[in-house]
């Protein structure tokens, strides 16, 4: 907060113009008491003056400080239609999680008003109801107007007063036309090489665009921020951990916010990441497992831990399809396919099928950071002794194992998607 003082430059001399008046004709004794009394009274004026001049002070100092205070927040505002009696939620986007700020219950009109303390930097808020939600980007001390409708509200509002969240509403849309492609190409049923390719061309494009015309044409902004972060089915779509360009990217936005908002956590955050990206690049080739891993199965059943510890037996799974899937989420071709394994398990995960996938990523935060959003069992083998148990010489490999928990049929025995689909149905009929 700026301090705000006062100071009289004159301060002596007003002093000594104060005390000189003359309440006494002479210094005699007769006239000492007056004298006396003049002089109090002189020194009490000077006294009162003083106090009524820091009450003063005191009184615009705080007017100045509610004025700064008041100055200090930003606004969102606006009409919701056809919420009435439904809870709104504003709430800020912090690195640590989702924190509800406010909540209002609207009325028939679906007005709303909430306001808050200015951030550091730029930074990340949204409204939330019914399930719909509004992402925001804010810089300072903008007034933010959102015009919606239930029960579309995520892709039927407008916004206005801050670029920022117009460049996030345009990002949002864009994401949603990409995953909407992905699907309707997944429907296609396409080899798996074939959709892996077709997925990484669309990928590779949209990634161009965004970071040409939303990352690299204002680095400091909020909304390259938030670009960088976006993901498809659950895989973000920038990966530097996996890919130098990546890194770039991430270190471009990461040295414009070093620059322009040093203290804010987020800019700690960006070269966090982009870093630690430097660091695991430098092997982003295929990793392959060990010869001296390799060797006959000797046992079915595996027992690992997931991101939060919890350890899952592959025998557990007796009565379920499971394709068994070992990968490394850092090699550059896993989000791919992740997003076809994905169309794959909302397809069948409803008749009994279930994926055990297998991660040998040394990095165990990105590890976590990739599974995190994915809906099935994610297990991490960092000594490598599954591969041993299932000759696994090279990545990414999967197995089926049918319902009685015996293995099926290898990738190398299965000749596409297509193929695999078909083998993933005949087993679901047994």
């Amino acid at each position: 907060m700026q301090r705000y003082s006062f100071h009289i430059d004159n301060e002596q001399e007003i002093s000594r113009k104060v005390l000189s008046v003359p309440f006494f004709y002479n210094f005699n004794t007769k006239n000492a008491a007056f004298r006396a009394e003049g002089l109090y009274l002189c020194r009490q004026n000077r006294t009162d003056m003083k106090k009524k001049t820091i009450v003063a002070a005191a009184s615009l100092l705080l007017a100045l400080a509610a004025c700064e205070e008041s100055g200090e927040k930003f606004q969102i505002k606006g009409e919701i239609g056809d919420a009435a009696d439904k809870v709104l939620y504003f709430e800020a986007v912090a690195l640590d999680g989702i924190q509800v700020l406010d909540s209002a219950k609207l009325k028939q009109k679906g007005s709303f008003t909430f306001s808050h303390k200015r951030p550091d930097g730029p930074d990340f808020y949204r409204l939330r109801i019914d399930g719909q939600v509004v992402n925001l980007g804010i810089d300072s001390t903008e007034t933010v107007t959102i015009e919606g409708k239930m029960p579309s509200l995520a892709t039927n509002y407008t916004v206005k007063g801050s670029m920022t969240s117009e460049k996030i509403k345009e990002l949002s849309t864009k994401q949603m036309d990409l995953q909407e492609q992905i699907h309707q190409l997944a429907a296609r049923q396409l080899p798996i090489g074939d959709f892996r390719d077709s997925v990484d061309r669309m990928v590779g494009a949209y990634k161009r665009h965004i970071t040409k015309d939303y990352i690299y044409s204002n680095p400091r902004s909020g909304y390259a921020y938030y670009a960088l972060f976006q993901r498809i089915n659950g895989v973000q779509l920038f990966n530097p951990e996996s890919s130098r360009e990546d890194v770039r990217v991430y270190g471009a936005v990461a040295t414009s916010w070093d620059m322009h908002y040093p203290h804010s956590l987020r800019t700690t955050n960006l070269h966090n990441i982009a870093m630690r990206g430097m660091r695991n690049t430098r092997r982003t080739a295929p990793m392959p497992i060990p010869e001296e891993l390799v060797s006959e199965v000797t046992l079915l059943d595996l027992a690992l831990p997931d991101m939060r510890g919890t350890t899952h037996r592959l025998t557990d799974l007796k009565g379920k399809v499971v394709l068994l899937d070992f990968t490394i989420y850092q090699n550059q071709a896993s989000s791919a396919r992740n997003i076809a394994l994905r169309e794959l398990y909302t397809k069948y995960a409803g008749q009994g099928l279930e994926i055990y996938q297998v991660a040998f990523d040394a990095d165990e935060h990105f590890w976590k950071t990739s599974a995190d959003n994915l809906p099935w069992i994610c297990v991490r083998d960092v000594e490598g002794k599954s591969a041993q148990t299932y000759r696994v010489s090279s990545l990414p490999t999967y197995f089926l194992i049918d319902r009685t928990n015996s293995l099926y049929k290898r990738n190398t025995d299965i000749k596409d998607a297509k193929a695999l689909e078909a083998e993933i149905e005949k087993l679901l009929k047994q």
